[in-house]
């Protein structure tokens, strides 16, 4: 489907694979003008929480990394249940974020399967997070996928494995990958709109336009 055109080739992603390259400038414009193109405001600047994303797979990070790029939020791919050294990287990013920045506490977004292990694999990287922030206020929220949203949507799901004990509430599994791409999306853009209103964020990105230009200006002076 991405061969002939029908889907882009970045709505799936390899994270396994990469190549290793070196950065180069034909000369210091072509640096200043390579650094407009990343800057951006700090949106959560004036915001008094520290917001991030998890997600229970990589594949879910696919659909939603544009969603966290345009808000500015980092984005935690877990890959099922968390390494103990992506979780303290967090924590420690989370925990600058709260000593040097000025936040008074931090507020995560999750999205994980609907099953036996998906259920409790949230737990535990809240659980984990809470043990290194050392007292610091977390809000952990699992934003999808409920029972709520496998009825209102009529998601697909599957008979749970046979021999697994845990989570006996559950009798049909759905991954997360059965909730459409675009109310997915959706479901998180409403959760960040709650915390940044859309008209703040135009106004910021009208300032970063205006910004990124007068770097471009630089680079000319070269």
């Amino acid at each position: 489907m991405r061969r002939s055109g029908l889907l882009p080739y970045g709505w799936i992603t390899d994270t396994t694979r990469r190549g290793f390259h070196v950065g180069t400038y034909t000369d210091q414009a072509e640096f200043l003008r390579s650094v407009a193109s990343f800057y951006r405001r700090d949106v959560w600047a004036s915001h008094d929480t520290h917001v991030e994303v998890w997600c229970e797979s990589r594949s879910i990070a696919g659909v939603i990394q544009a969603t966290c790029e345009k808000y500015a939020v980092s984005l935690y791919p877990a890959g099922g249940f968390s390494s103990l050294s992506l979780v303290h990287e967090a924590a420690t990013h989370i925990r600058s974020s709260i000593d040097y920045g000025g936040k008074t506490g931090a507020l995560i977004f999750y999205i994980g399967d609907y099953d036996p292990a998906g259920v409790l694999i949230d737990r535990s990287i809240e659980s984990e997070l809470v043990g290194h922030l050392e007292g610091a206020p977390l809000d952990f929220r699992r934003i999808a996928i409920n029972q709520e949203q496998i009825e209102l949507y009529d998601l697909p799901g599957k008979p749970r494995k046979t021999g697994d004990r845990r989570a006996q509430h559950i009798t049909q599994t759905v991954e997360a990958e059965a909730m459409p791409a675009k109310i997915l999306r959706g479901l998180l853009e409403s959760e960040l709109d709650a915390l940044i209103p859309a008209s703040y964020l135009k106004a910021l990105q009208v300032a970063e336009e205006s910004e990124r230009r007068a770097i471009n200006l630089l680079a000319e002076t070269f």
